[in-house]
């Protein structure tokens, strides 16, 4: 019976894990968007001292409290797998339960391996001519390595693929603000000035795939951006972050870049929601 008696305590350490997992699950119905095409070019450079105002878009006012979520979440997945380190070692460990907590399902994992295989592509001309040379084009291959074809629903007037593949959606209940898997889709307003007026007022303008989640919530997305498909970071704890600390690690890169009279964007900023395959 002492033998078990250290056995029994680490069981019982899990448990609250899973009830900490459920608190930072959030899912929202928001009407649809509206915005442009879908170039966008990630850049390094620093940002500027002056801190734009930044319009609340029709997303954010339909789901205030969803959003306001999304920056909690990321926190609540490092405490959890902090942690889950203290009772079953770090999530790097083969065979770990958090291991299988992230790992992606068998769909997630085809539109991860895809994505995986078309970064350094400068351009999706050379892999099909069926899909657009941007970011819709790039998720639109990935999936179909799934079995999804992403604009299946079609479009309605005026709507760009991004808004489209989002309206899609919001409407198989696939939106939602919880810590991503592996082969999730990540959505992005306002990426680039595309009506040209100087101001931060175009909707959906990027999307991309969901690589992993590291042990701090830094999420690595695989994208078209504006020199072919490459790989971005996204940190909603720190989403004005770019470093944490002079010299370390990346957690948020540039993904919209300084223009005239408007400073650089990071991902963070211009993040809106992630969605799960399943039910697309």
């Amino acid at each position: 019976m002492r033998a078990l008696m250290p056995l029994r305590f680490r069981l019982l350490s899990v448990v609250p894990l899973f009830a900490l997992v459920g608190c930072a699950t959030v899912k929202t119905r928001a009407p649809e968007p509206t915005g442009g095409t879908e170039a966008v070019e990630v850049t390094v450079a620093a940002p500027a001292a002056r801190v734009d105002t930044v319009p609340v878009t029709a997303v954010e006012q339909a789901a205030p409290a969803a959003m306001a979520s999304r920056w909690m979440s990321s926190g609540v997945l490092e405490a959890t797998l902090r942690a889950a380190e203290q009772v079953t070692g770090p999530a790097s460990t083969s065979g770990r339960f958090w291991d299988v907590l992230l790992t992606p399902s068998k769909m997630g994992g085809s539109i991860v391996q895809r994505s995986i295989q078309l970064v350094g592509v400068r351009t999706l001309r050379r892999i099909s001519r069926s899909v657009p040379d941007d970011c819709s084009g790039f998720v639109r291959l990935a999936y179909r390595s799934a079995g999804i074809d992403l604009v299946a629903h079609g479009f309605l007037a005026g709507e760009n693929a991004v808004s489209g593949i989002f309206r899609r959606a919001l409407e198989v209940g696939a939106v939602h603000h919880q810590p991503p898997r592996p082969g999730d889709l990540v959505f992005f307003r306002e990426t680039y000035d595309r009506n040209r007026d100087g101001r931060r007022n175009d909707g959906m303008t990027h999307i991309g795939v969901v690589e992993g989640v590291d042990a701090h919530g830094t999420v690595t997305f695989i994208h078209r951006g504006g020199k072919g498909v490459a790989r971005g970071r996204l940190n909603l704890s720190f989403p004005s972050k770019h470093q944490l600390e002079q010299g370390g690690p990346v957690v948020n890169d540039y993904i919209r870049p300084a223009a005239k009279g408007s400073r650089s964007y990071l991902a963070g900023e211009l993040f809106v929601a992630f969605a799960s395959p399943e039910g697309l």
